[in-house]
């Protein structure tokens, strides 16, 4: 055991700027807001339900973005080996993965999943859930979902996956050019015919996750089980409100992707000469004003009190906020191990207040 006070001049210093607090002249009010007790422990993490699915699901998912990317065959093996090692379950990818990058034609990340699967045995397929997504480009006439198109791209999936079947089948995005009823149709007909076990929705507003709802119960098909919303310390406006209300409604499991904001919440970039540190950095330099600063400062102090990582301090604020397992990626196992350690990591209601407060835009 042991305890991490910060003294009160610590934190009128780096705290107090950032939010009101009634009892920042209170030395014991200060002392119990930074007081850790340790939260990590050597247990496998506990599992929840994904929704109202049969999938019961670790609290943090590989983001598998990275593999056949910046993440070559050898580190990418190696990512997924301490993932599973760790007690952890949940592999997220997605067809288009990596088609963004100029050179890419897509597939490529499940591409080496499938090699990881193949390569440990038969036996691992059994404890792990796969997760991909189908409806962006992958060619000409190659998106969308259509049930023409989502046939195709299935089993597509499955050759490139090694397996027969795919635990958690989710629409990248919404597609308005296709009946829900349509979608919902094919949907229902790959669960039936075994090769899906759940399926899930990504990116969707409120209103057309409502409205896809509706259509599965008017036509007595399956439901998405989840959703992947982009929600995070930097983005949490799309999210939180009616989206999130209509998730606890109606019991859809939350898996938010781009849990570190792209990186910019684990610390990496703090100056515009740290933008050119990885291919990603272009993105945070609308994030570096001095909120994003502010912000990240807090998660500094934080993760100094926890023993921890800003990275870890950031997932462990979105499991706080109801999320059934954030999606994070890595690409080295010491990275790993910080996502990991959030998983574990308990805030107090204190420490969420503040992170609350300095993370508005």
């Amino acid at each position: 055991m042991y305890r991490t006070y910060y003294g009160k001049d610590t934190f009128k210093n780096h705290v107090e700027d950032r939010i009101a607090c009634d009892n920042c002249d209170n030395p014991a009010a200060t002392r119990k807001f930074f007081e850790v007790t340790p939260t990590m422990t050597q247990r496998p993490p506990a599992r929840r339900p994904l929704g109202h699915s049969a999938l019961d699901i670790a609290p943090l998912a590989f983001g598998g973005n990275v593999l056949g990317w910046t993440a070559d065959r050898n580190h990418s093996f190696a990512l997924l080996d301490a993932f599973v090692e760790a007690g952890f379950n949940l592999i997220d990818t997605a067809d288009a993965y990596v088609r963004f990058i100029p050179g890419k034609q897509g597939g490529e990340s499940e591409n080496m999943l499938g090699e990881w699967l193949t390569s440990r045995g038969p036996a691992l397929r059994a404890r792990v859930l796969i997760a991909t997504k189908v409806g962006l480009e992958m060619g000409p006439g190659e998106s969308g979902l259509s049930a023409a198109y989502i046939r195709r791209a299935v089993d597509r999936s499955l050759q490139r996956l090694r397996t027969d079947y795919i635990d958690l089948y989710q629409a990248h995005r919404d597609d308005p050019n296709t009946p829900l009823e349509e979608t919902a149709m094919v949907f229902e007909e790959l669960i039936k015919a075994g090769k899906v076990r759940a399926i899930g929705a990504s990116n969707f507003t409120a209103p057309r996750l409502a409205a896809a709802l509706q259509v599965s119960d008017r036509l007595g098909l399956a439901r998405y089980s989840s959703l992947q919303p982009a929600y995070n310390l930097m983005q949490r406006k799309d999210y939180e409100g009616d989206l999130a209300a209509l998730c606890e409604r109606e019991r859809i499991g939350v898996i938010s992707h781009s849990a570190l904001a792209s990186g910019f919440l684990t610390g990496k970039y703090r100056s515009a000469a740290d933008l050119g540190k990885s291919i990603r950095g272009a993105r945070m330099g609308a994030w570096l004003d001095a909120q994003g600063l502010r912000l990240l400062g807090v998660l500094d102090e934080l993760a100094a009190a926890h023993g921890a990582t800003p990275a870890a301090i950031a997932i462990a604020w979105v499991l706080a906020r109801g999320v059934t397992a954030p999606i994070a990626s890595a690409t080295d196992v010491s990275q790993l191990q910080t996502l990991l350690q959030g998983a574990s990591l308990s805030l107090t209601s204190e420490q969420l207040a503040i992170l609350d407060q300095a993370s508005q835009r």
